[in-house]
């Protein structure tokens, strides 16, 4: 999770050989390498091409200083209610949080640039708050807008993407979408894996994906969305970039007996059905409501 940059530009430069960790690129670094270019995004399998599946794109993302992110709304929420924005809980511009932290309705005013379908800046969107963020059983922060979601659709054309409320299955063709890189990685869910630990960090029932998501450093808090219904699966956050063994930026597995697995060059996303129950009334975080499992303060 605290791989640089300049790693990542690396990883690049010789077009994908070898892995590196989905993790958050240093405040401050623009990828200019890769916003030069004038070519819209593209997919790196073709996965999304089948005719059975929805292309997906960088409409609705957003690049964050640091990481990824997307504008999300739940199946419950109204046009009306202030927009959302999810990313990782190690992308929070205040550093991570520690384990057992869980920070909640706290003011921010971090600001966010909206992406189209062709990866193109049409605007910058504020928060108010950062809602609800940790790196405790998951790795996401979801911060709460200053616009509603009718008026950035009104005035930009862009429509928040929809987190799904049910839990994905093994085989899903899904895509990778970052923001900050403006770039597509589409592969399959591989397996949930029962723990996911990272240095000091675990993660329950984590996405493990296909070998074909070779994600980057600053594609941290991308949306993982499912070819087939065009809605959020989870958030991306990390991968086993050395083959070490649970140290930071090199994840380990850990099943339920406690037996440990290294997968070098793996990377990993942290599912998200658990988030719309904990958000009823105008999109506000109600970590006491029916179903909301979502770890507490």
């Amino acid at each position: 999770m605290r791989k640089p940059l300049v790693a990542a530009l690396i990883a690049l430069a010789i077009a994908g050989a070898g892995a590196a960790p989905a993790v958050a690129a240093p405040v401050g670094e623009a990828p200019a390498a890769v916003s030069r270019t004038s070519a819209p995004p593209v997919a790196d399998t073709k996965a999304a091409a089948s005719p059975t599946l929805q292309a997906v794109t960088l409409a609705g993302t957003v690049a964050l200083s640091n990481c990824s992110g997307s504008l999300v709304r739940f199946p419950n929420s109204l046009d009306t209610d202030p927009a959302l924005v999810l990313t990782n809980g190690h992308c929070l511009e205040t550093g991570f949080p520690a384990p057992g932290q869980v920070i909640v309705n706290r003011t921010s005013s971090r600001t966010f640039g909206l992406l189209n379908s062709a990866g193109t800046r049409v605007a910058t969107l504020r928060a108010s708050k950062i809602a609800y963020s940790t790196m405790t059983d998951t790795d996401a922060t979801v911060y709460q807008l200053t616009s509603t979601y009718a008026t950035i659709r009104s005035s930009y054309g862009i429509s928040a993407l929809t987190v799904q409320d049910t839990h994905p299955t093994a085989g899903t063709a899904i895509t990778v979408a970052s923001g900050y890189w403006k770039r597509l990685y589409s592969c399959n869910i591989d397996a949930f894996v029962y723990r996911v630990k990272e240095g000091d960090w675990t993660w329950k029932d984590s996405v493990r994906y296909t070998s074909a998501c070779q994600t980057i450093g600053g594609t941290s808090g991308s949306p993982v969305v499912d070819q087939a219904t065009g809605k959020v699966v989870a958030v991306n956050n990390t991968g086993n970039e050395d083959g070490e063994s649970c140290t930071v930026n090199n994840p380990c597995e850990v099943d339920a007996s406690g037996n440990v697995t290294v997968r070098q060059g793996i990377n990993y996303a942290q599912q998200t059905y658990q988030f719309p129950a904990c958000f009823t009334t105008r999109n506000q975080l109600a970590l006491s409501a029916a179903g909301c499992t979502l770890p507490k303060p």
